[in-house]
C-alpha cells in the first residue's frame, strides 16, 4: 500500500487545481501529472527478537560512545539502488484509480521510466530524479539569473535527452484523454516542449502556458545552449502568461534577438499566426487561508509566540534555502540594522525558517548556502546577543501550518528579501495573517508579487543600507499608516485571489481564440516522429531547396559554397538505396554540378526546374528547349534600368530564368525599387510573354510560368511510384507487401517558389483513402526561416542548421559530421539525441558512459 504526501509549495496552483475541479466553475477539469518519486518501502515485515540490518539512525546504549566523524561538513554516501523499484501492474491501476476518483482533483498519473524498466505486468522506475533534473539544474537557475560554470556538455546533453522525453510522455498522455474542443493549460519549466509537441499532434489543440516563476532577459537566455528549443516549445501556445510584466516583456524581446521573430508587449508573430502574451499575477485562496490561519489550534500557538517573545518586537522570515530567496542577504540587512540603530538591540528578534528546497540544486552550492547561512546567525548572535537572548532565532526546518500562520499572525514586521522571485504566497498569506494586528510588509522589488503588492514596503535587497533603514521606519510607522497600509492590502488580495487569477486567464485565452478562430500556426517539425516514419519506410524520397535551406543565405550569392557537413550528411543519406535524394534549386547546373556533382547518387533540378539531372548520370535534360525565350532581352533592359539607379544591385543570368539581386544595397532603397522594378516588369513582359514575376529573398526572378518547382516534386513523385508498381517486387520491409509507392517524403525550402513544391506534395497526399500518390501521414513539407509569412508547409523549422541536423538525423551523422562509424549516438547533438531517445523510449546504449 502506497502513502500519498502532498507535494510541498505551489500551493495557489494546488488551490486552483481545486476550484477548477468544484462545482463553483464551470469546467469539466483533469490534472495530467507526474505522481512524483517514489520512495522504497523502509519498513519491511519481520520476527519478533529480529536485529536491526543497520545501527544507523539508532541512539546509541552509552551516552559516551558517540561515533567519530571522518568528514564533519560531509555526509556519508548513500548506496545507490542498482536494480531500482519495482511498481507491479496491479499498485500502478490502483494508484490510478485512487487519483482519478479524487473528490478535490480528478488526476490522470504520467508513469515516467523507458519501455525497458516496464513491461505488462508493472515497471521499474530508476534514478526518479533525472526526468527533472535539466530543468532544475539549467532552467530553474538561468531563470534566477543564476549561471554555473561550464562544462563538457556530456552530462547535460542526457538531462536534455530525458527533459525532452518527459515532455513526450506528458503529450502522449494528454492526447490519450483529449477530445476536440478541449482547453490545455501547460503550467511552468518543467513543460516548456509540451505545447509545440502538442501542436504538432493536434494542429487545432486550444493550449495555453503559464510560467510561475521569472524569465531572464536575452542577455541570460542566450547563455543556454538550448534556448532556441525552449523559445519554440513555448510558441507552440495561442497565450502565454507571466507573473509580471518585466517577465513577459522579456520572453517577446528574446523571440525577436534569439528567433528574429517580430513582437510587441502583447505579442509574438510566428509562422502565420500570433501568440498572444499576457500578464496575470497570481493570488491565493484567501478565504481558505483566512479560516486556516485563525483556528483555535493557531490561536493557542500564536498566544505562545506573543508570550515566548514578550516585550520584542518580531520580524519574521520563511523561505526555502536557495541562493534565490535571499535569506543571507537578509541576514546581512539585519545585521546593519542592529549596528545603524543601536537603541533597537535587546528589543527585535529576526525569527527565520529555512525550509529544505525542493529543486535538485547542485550539493555542494545547497551546502554553501547553508554554511554561509549559519555563519551570519553565529557572527549576529555572537555580536549582538547575550546568554540570555539570541536576536536571530533561526530554525532550518519544516514547520506545521499551524505554527506557520501563528509566526505569520505574530509577527510585526514580515521581512522578504528575495533576490529573484516568481510568485510568493508567503507575502499575500501574510496579508490576510495581519488584518487584526496590522503588521507592515517589507517586500523584495525583484518579487513576481511586488508589480501586485504596490502598498507594501519595497526594498533592494543588495542594499543593506536601505533595507536596514525600512526595518526601522517599519518597527515606528504609526498605527494609522499601518492601517491604511493593511487595509488596502489586505483589499487586493482577497478580491485579486486565486479564483480571479485563473478565471481571467481562461476568459483572456478564449477572447484569444475568439478572435483568431481559422488561424493555425505551422508547427516546428517533429524530428522523432519524422525518424519513425523513415525507419518504417521502403522507399523515400527528399527534395531539398539549396540557398536558405542547406546553406544560410548571404551577401554574394557566389559564396554560398556547402559545408563539410552538409556534404558528409548528404553523402550518407544518398548511400542508402532506398532514398532518392534530389536538390531542388534556382540555381544554374554549373554551380550545383561544381559544389555537389561529385555526389553522384544526388539528382539535380535547376534554374526552378528547367533543368534536369538524374542520380548516377551526367547528361542534363532541357525541359524548357522547345520554349520561345525572347522574353529575356526585354526583361535584361529593365532589370539594367534598376540596376543603374540601385548601387549594389547585379543581375544573375541563367539559361531559363533572369534574376535581378539587391543583397548587397542599402535595405530600405533595395526594398523600394524592387517593388518599382515589380510593376514595370509585370506591366510590360510579363504583359507580353507566358512568364511570371517572382519575389524571393532580396531578389526578382522572371521566368516562364510552366517552369517551377512543384512541376518537378510531381514529376519526381509519379515517376518513382511508376517505376515501383512496374516493378511489384515484394517489400522486404517486416510489414511485408508490395512496395508500390513512395513510402516517406521529406520536403525542405525557405521562400516564396518552394510553396510550389509544397502546393504540388499537399495536392498528391490527396485524398487520404489509400489512393492518393503519397500518404499525408508520411508527407513532411517543412519550411524553413523566421518567417511570418502563411505557409503551405505543415511543419517549419527555424534556420539551415536545423535542416542538417535533421538530415544528420535520418543518416546517422554525428554533430562532428562522422557517419555510424564516427561517433553515432556518442556524438550525436542534443536535439537529435532526444529525438531518438524518445523514438527507442530509452537512451541508446553508451552514452550515458560517454
Amino acid at each position: 500500500m502506497q502513502e500519498l504526501k502532498p507535494r510541498r509549495g505551489q500551493s495557489a496552483l494546488f488551490d486552483s487545481f481545486s476550484h477548477l475541479s468544484s462545482d463553483e466553475a464551470p469546467w469539466n477539469h483533469t490534472v495530467v501529472a507526474w505522481p512524483g518519486e517514489i520512495e522504497t518501502p523502509l519498513d519491511t515485515l519481520s520476527p519478533p527478537g529480529t536485529p536491526p540490518a543497520t545501527t544507523v539512525h539508532l541512539s546509541s546504549l552509552n551516552v559516551l560512545s558517540a561515533p567519530i566523524p571522518i568528514d564533519g561538513d560531509k555526509a556519508p554516501p548513500t548506496p545507490p539502488l542498482v536494480d531500482g523499484l519495482w511498481i507491479p501492474r496491479e499498485d500502478m491501476q490502483r494508484l490510478e484509480t485512487q487519483l482519478s476518483h479524487d473528490k478535490r482533483i480528478k488526476t490522470v498519473p504520467v508513469w515516467l521510466a523507458d519501455d525497458t524498466e516496464g513491461h505488462d505486468e508493472g515497471i521499474r522506475l530508476k534514478d526518479q530524479g533525472r526526468w527533472r533534473r535539466y530543468a532544475e539544474h539549467d532552467l530553474y537557475p538561468l531563470f534566477h539569473y543564476k549561471l554555473h560554470e561550464p562544462t563538457d556538455g556530456r552530462a547535460e546533453r542526457i538531462q536534455w535527452a530525458d527533459y525532452y522525453r518527459m515532455n513526450q510522455k506528458f503529450a502522449n498522455k494528454i492526447l490519450e484523454i483529449y477530445k476536440p474542443g478541449d482547453i490545455v493549460i501547460v503550467h511552468d519549466y518543467n513543460l516548456m516542449l509540451l505545447p509545440s509537441m502538442l501542436r504538432q499532434r493536434a494542429p487545432h489543440m486550444y493550449i495555453s502556458f503559464y510560467l510561475h516563476c521569472p524569465f531572464p532577459s536575452s542577455e541570460f537566455l542566450r547563455c543556454l545552449p538550448r534556448r532556441k528549443e525552449i523559445l519554440e516549445g513555448v510558441l507552440g501556445s495561442n497565450l502565454v502568461g507571466f507573473q509580471s510584466y518585466s517577465f513577459s516583456r522579456h520572453f517577446a524581446s528574446c523571440c525577436t534577438r534569439i528567433l528574429g521573430f517580430p513582437s510587441d508587449t502583447t505579442g509574438i508573430e510566428a509562422y502565420g499566426t500570433r501568440v498572444e502574451v499576457g500578464v496575470f499575477p497570481i493570488g491565493i485562496d484567501a478565504t481558505k487561508v483566512a479560516s486556516q490561519a485563525f483556528t483555535t489550534e493557531v490561536n493557542s500557538k500564536f498566544e505562545g509566540l506573543k508570550k515566548l517573545y514578550a516585550g520584542k518586537k518580531m520580524i519574521v522570515g520563511r523561505d526555502r534555502l536557495d541562493s534565490v530567496r535571499g535569506v543571507a542577504q537578509k541576514l546581512m540587512a539585519f545585521e546593519r540594522f542592529l549596528e545603524m540603530f543601536p537603541e533597537w538591540r535587546d528589543k527585535v528578534v529576526l525569527i527565520q525558517v529555512t525550509s529544505p528546497t525542493n529543486i535538485e540544486e547542485k550539493e555542494e552550492s545547497e551546502d554553501k548556502i547553508a554554511s554561509r547561512v549559519n555563519e551570519l546567525v553565529m557572527k549576529i548572535n555572537g555580536m549582538y546577543g547575550s546568554l540570555g537572548f539570541s536576536p536571530v532565532q533561526h530554525y532550518p526546518q519544516y514547520i506545521s501550518q499551524d505554527e506557520y500562520f501563528a509566526l505569520l499572525r505574530a509577527a510585526d514586521i514580515g521581512l522578504i528579501t528575495s533576490v529573484r522571485d516568481g510568485m510568493n504566497t508567503t507575502s499575500l498569506e501574510y496579508v490576510i495573517c495581519q488584518r487584526e494586528t496590522a503588521g507592515p510588509l517589507i517586500l523584495s522589488e525583484f518579487s513576481g508579487t511586488a508589480g501586485s503588492l504596490k502598498d507594501a514596503i519595497h526594498i533592494n535587497p543588495w542594499d543593506l543600507t536601505g533595507v536596514a533603514e525600512q526595518i526601522n521606519n517599519a518597527l515606528t510607522m504609526g498605527e494609522e499608516q499601518r492601517q491604511d497600509m493593511e487595509k488596502s492590502l489586505l483589499a487586493h488580495v482577497t478580491s485579486r485571489n486565486v479564483q480571479f487569477w485563473i478565471a481571467g486567464f481562461l476568459r483572456r485565452l478564449v477572447n484569444v481564440l475568439g478572435s483568431r478562430r481559422d488561424i493555425i500556426s505551422t508547427p516546428l517539425l517533429d524530428r522523432a516522429s519524422m525518424l519513425r516514419k523513415y525507419r518504417a519506410a521502403h522507399k523515400r524520397l527528399f527534395m531539398f531547396d539549396y540557398d536558405g535551406t542547406l546553406t544560410p543565405i548571404v551577401a554574394e550569392p557566389s559564396a554560398a559554397i556547402p559545408s563539410e557537413r552538409v556534404i558528409t550528411s548528404l553523402k550518407a543519406l544518398a548511400a542508402d538505396h532506398r532514398n532518392a535524394v534530389w536538390i531542388i534549386s534556382g540555381r544554374d547546373q554549373e554551380f550545383l554540378s561544381h559544389h555537389l556533382g561529385h555526389i553522384k547518387e544526388l539528382g539535380f533540378s535547376a534554374e526552378h526546374g528547367s533543368f534536369l539531372k538524374h542520380p548516377g548520370t551526367e547528361n542534363w535534360e532541357n525541359l524548357a528547349e522547345q520554349y520561345d525565350m525572347g522574353w529575356q532581352q526585354e526583361t535584361l533592359e529593365v532589370f539594367q534600368k534598376y540596376t543603374d539607379k540601385v548601387p549594389g544591385a547585379f543581375i544573375e543570368r541563367k539559361r531559363c530564368a533572369l534574376t535581378w539581386h539587391y543583397r548587397a544595397a542599402d535595405p530600405e532603397q533595395g526594398v523600394l525599387m524592387s517593388r518599382e522594378c515589380q510593376k514595370e516588369m509585370e506591366a510590360t513582359v510579363g504583359s507580353k510573354w507566358d512568364v511570371e514575376v517572382m519575389t524571393g529573398k532580396a531578389n526578382l526572378e522572371v521566368r516562364p510560368t510552366f517552369i517551377n518547382k512543384g512541376e518537378i516534386v510531381k514529376r519526381l513523385v509519379t515517376t518513382y511510384n511508376a517505376e515501383m508498381k512496374a516493378l511489384d517486387t515484394p517489400s522486404h520491409t517486416p510489414s511485408g507487401g508490395s512496395n508500390r509507392k513512395i513510402e516517406f517524403v521529406l520536403c525542405m525550402g525557405d521562400d516564396f517558389t518552394d510553396e510550389d513544391m509544397f502546393r504540388a506534395l499537399n495536392g498528391l497526399s490527396a485524398p487520404s483513402d489509400g489512393t492518393a500518390e503519397v500518404e499525408a501521414e508520411n508527407t513532411f513539407s517543412v519550411t524553413v526561416g523566421a518567417s511570418t509569412k502563411l505557409t503551405l508547409a505543415r511543419w517549419h523549422l527555424l534556420e539551415p542548421e536545423d535542416v542538417i541536423e535533421c538530415v544528420a538525423l535520418l543518416a546517422g551523422v554525428g554533430s562532428g559530421g562522422g557517419g555510424s562509424t564516427g561517433g553515432g549516438a556518442m556524438s550525436m547533438g542534443e536535439v537529435n539525441l532526444a529525438a531518438l531517445s524518445t523514438v527507442e523510449d530509452h537512451l541508446p546504449a553508451g552514452v550515458g558512459e560517454n
